[in-house]
Parts: structure tokens; C-alpha cells; sequence
């Protein structure tokens, strides 16, 4: 009966989490989307626990409250913590817990012998592969993310005869630990314990190898992989609710990293694959743009008050600074001015860092203003003036100019066919690609160095 109710449980969650993942399509009904998720997972982890009851003893039971109890309070400090412009870093170096989480599994399992070894002793080494893959890749987009690591790709002689090599000694050894009795235990560890240290290479190397401009689909390609590694190890511990949650969130992911990669104009294999198929060569030249013009507030309000068609481009720089409430103020005096204010967002990049369009629609910016980048792209040339927040490689022309450059072929906000452009920047660094931008030094182009926030400082 127990069994029965507990597994009607994990049903009910994992319809509730279909619904959340439903609901997350569309920004009207993101809300009941996670208000779903919410509530299946909370049934899922009351099912787990009632499950614990029956199988382990109070040892057992006092180990997992203390553990929920340490996740806890780890989980309340980063979320109070946490900056909106931290999340992506965040996320993923919660996917190299899921990681370490199916490594541990898998090894624990391998000890067990089961009823059908060899399909066992499939899901061991797949899921142990899988999760140190994932353990050590979000843990390099965690550090080229937070900027401990540099975000430029890591070129390794043979890097791709080496990625091969690995995936074919995997399926290899997957074979022979298959044919190795349970007997045998040393082994069949050696055996596993050096294809956790191929995997756990493979995932630092897979990651290293691709650009800082590609961190946005990196990081929805390890929740991917989090959502395999969750799934592998519901197979190890004949988990059902865990199998479905972890291919639901690694299809999804999987799919995502599709359209991203599509909306950025990237090839998917040679992303996932740490760049396989190019050379990795391809860094830009070091040009001379010239000079770069400054402005001010009083000029910029000047400009805005004869303007009839404004669009705003937001990027990393408004997250950083916290800046849609100020963005959202400017919005709302230019149209009280008959104004004709819009936003441009880029597909992907624009939403990595805090997601623009949440950003904007918490600051009450209409969100019938807020359109997508080929929505909008037409109308920059009957367009008086831009202005850029804090974007970078989403508005830069070498994209298209410049076949040399790490970003070329990728689509971006073509801003610089406006009449003016006002970008709004702390300084002149580049952005996540490590690229200059010769959008900064064009004729119809001017900076406003400062903290987004200053936009409080023009007055209309």
C-alpha cells in the first residue's frame, strides 16, 4: 500500500513538473509554471522521505536531516546573497553538485550486485561518466563566468583527437567492465576509477576550449548534462520521479542549447564539443579604431528631447548596476513626451546575465515595448537615437564585418544604423567574448562613462 501511494506520489510530481516546464514557455503563465514546479517538488521530496522511513533506520534518517539541514541553509545564504548578475555563475556551479552527486551514485552502486549485471554495470559507468563530465565543466564556466578564469578558448595540441580519444576509451572500457566479473573488484575499480579521471579531464577540457562569447549556451548545455547525470543515477537507484525529472530537464536543456546556438548563429556540435570542427585559432586582430567620443547628461537629455523614435538595447552592465528601475523611469518620461520607446534584446547573450526581460518587467516596463531582436532590427535606420545600457558583444558590428573576429557570424542588435548612439558604459572593457568593439569609436556614436544608474541624472 505504502508502495503504491509513494509511487502515485512520484506521478503527480512528475506531471506537476510537465506542467512547471509548460508554464516557463510563456512569460504570462511563468508565474503558475514555477508555482507548479513548487509544488511537485515539494511532493516529490515528501515522498523520498516517506520512502527513507521505511527502508533505513533512525542512523540513516539522522544523516539525511542533517544533511537536508546543511543544503538548507547553504541554499537560503546564496539566494539572500546572490546578485541577479550572479545567477548564470551560480547555476552552474550548481550543476557540478548534480555532477558529483551521479559520481558519487555510480560509485556506490558499483558494489552492488544486481539482478541483470550487465545492464548495471552500463548505468554505473554511464552515469559516473556523465556526472564528472558535468562535475568539472560547470566548475570552469563557473570560473570563466565569474571572471577567475580567462574567458578566451583553451587551444590544446590535438585537442579534438584528444576528446575523441577519450569518448572512444570510454566505450571501450564500458565493454571490458561489462566482461569483468563482480569478483574481480579491484578491477573493475581501477577500471572505473580511470575513466572518472578521463571523464572528470574531459569535462574541464571540453569547457576550457570554448569562448566566453559561447558561455550562454555552455551553461544551458550543463544543465543538460546535470539532467542526464540526475537521470542516470534514478536508473542506479531505480528511482522513478528522479529518471523523469532528470530527462525532462536534460531534453529541455538539450533543446535549448539548440536554439541558442541557432539564434547565435554557432554550430551545436562544434559548441558542445569544446569548438570540434575549427582550429580554435580565430582571435581577431589587435586595429586601431581611433578615437572614442564622450558625451554628458545635459547633452544626452537634449538629444532625447527632440528625438521621436528611441530604442534601448539592455545588456550585462544594466543587471550590474541594478539599473531597470532608472531605465524604467527614463522609459516612462519620453513616453509621457509622446516619445516612441522601445527595447531591443538579443535572443541569447542579452538574457544570460539576469535576463533583460525579467529585469525590465520587474521595473513595470510594458512589456508590449520589449521586443526581440528580429523584431526590431529593421527599424534601427529610421531610429533617432539608441541607447546602448551596458551591452557589449550583442551590439557589436564586428559580427558581421570582421570575419576574423571570435564573435563572426553571430547575430546582433545592428544599433550603429541608427541616426545617434549613446552607450551607456563604467569603461571600455570588452564584453564576455574579450573583444574590442568598433561600435564605441563611430562617428554617430558617443560615450557616457558611470554607473547605469546615472540615467536618474537626465532630465527631460
Amino acid at each position: 500500500m505504502n508502495e503504491t501511494l509513494i509511487q502515485g506520489a512520484y506521478i503527480v510530481a512528475g506531471l506537476l513538473f510537465i506542467l512547471a516546464l509548460a508554464g516557463l514557455s510563456k512569460h504570462e503563465t511563468a508565474v503558475m509554471g514555477n508555482k507548479f514546479g513548487i509544488v511537485g517538488m515539494s511532493i516529490a521530496l515528501a515522498a523520498t522521505l516517506w520512502l527513507a522511513t521505511k527502508s533505513a533506520g533512525l542512523d540513516a534518517l539522522g544523516m539525511i536531516a542533517v544533511a537536508m539541514a546543511i543544503g538548507a541553509v547553504i541554499g537560503i545564504i546564496l539566494a539572500r546573497k546572490v546578485e541577479m548578475t550572479g545567477m548564470p555563475e551560480l547555476i552552474a556551479m550548481l550543476h557540478s553538485f548534480v555532477g558529483l552527486a551521479a559520481v558519487l551514485v555510480g560509485w556506490n552502486s558499483s558494489y552492488e550486485k544486481a539482478a541483470y549485471p550487465a545492464i548495471h554495470d552500463v548505468e554505473v559507468f554511464v552515469g559516473v561518466f556523465i556526472g564528472a563530465v558535468t562535475f568539472t565543466g560547470s566548475i570552469v564556466a563557473f570560473l570563466k563566468l565569474s571572471a577567475k578564469m580567462k574567458s578566451a578558448p583553451l587551444v590544446l595540441p590535438g585537442r579534438h583527437v584528444v576528446n575523441l580519444g577519450i569518448i572512444v576509451a570510454f566505450v571501450v572500457m564500458t565493454i571490458v567492465y561489462v566482461l569483468i566479473p563482480h569478483e574481480q573488484m579491484f578491477a573493475r575499480q581501477l577500471l572505473l576509477g580511470i575513466m572518472t579521471l578521463l571523464a572528470l579531464f574531459l569535462g574541464w577540457h571540453l569547457v576550457a576550449s570554448i569562448g566566453g562569447g559561447d558561455m550562454p549556451v555552455v551553461v544551458s548545455m550543463l544543465n543538460s548534462y546535470s539532467g542526464w547525470a540526475a537521470a542516470a543515477a534514478g536508473f542506479l537507484l531505480n528511482n522513478d520521479l528522479l529518471i523523469i525529472t532528470g530527462a525532462l530537464v536534460g531534453s529541455s536543456g538539450a533543446y535549448l542549447s539548440y536554439i541558442m546556438c541557432r539564434a547565435m548563429n554557432r554550430s551545436f556540435i562544434s559548441v558542445i564539443a569544446g569548438g570540434f570542427g575549427s582550429d580554435g585559432a580565430v582571435v581577431g586582430e589587435a586595429k586601431d579604431y581611433g578615437e572614442h567620443r564622450e558625451t554628458n547628461a545635459v547633452e544626452v537629455a537634449d538629444l532625447l528631447k527632440n528625438a521621436h523614435d528611441v530604442i534601448i538595447t539592455p545588456g550585462y552592465g544594466m543587471a550590474t548596476a541594478q539599473a531597470q528601475y532608472a531605465v524604467a523611469d527614463l522609459t516612462s518620461k519620453l513616453r509621457a513626451r509622446g516619445v516612441n520607446v522601445r527595447f531591443g534584446i538579443h535572443p541569447v547573450a542579452g538574457r544570460l546575465p539576469g535576463h533583460m526581460n525579467v529585469l525590465l518587467a520587474e521595473a513595470k516596463v510594458p512589456y508590449d515595448i520589449v521586443l526581440e531582436m528580429d523584431e526590431i532590427n529593421e527599424d534601427f535606420p529610421s531610429t533617432d537615437a539608441v541607447l546602448v545600457i551596458g551591452a557589449n558583444d550583442t551590439v557589436n558590428p564586428a559580427a558581421q564585418d570582421d570575419p576574423s573576429s571570435p564573435i563572426a557570424g553571430m547575430p546582433v542588435l545592428e544599433v550603429w544604423k541608427a541616426h545617434e548612439v549613446i552607450v551607456f558604459k563604467r569603461s571600455m572593457n570588452t564584453g564576455y567574448a574579450g573583444v574590442q568593439n568598433p561600435l564605441f569609436f563611430k562617428e554617430n556614436s558617443a560615450m557616457l562613462f558611470g554607473d547605469a544608474k546615472d540615467l536618474s541624472l537626465i532630465h527631460i
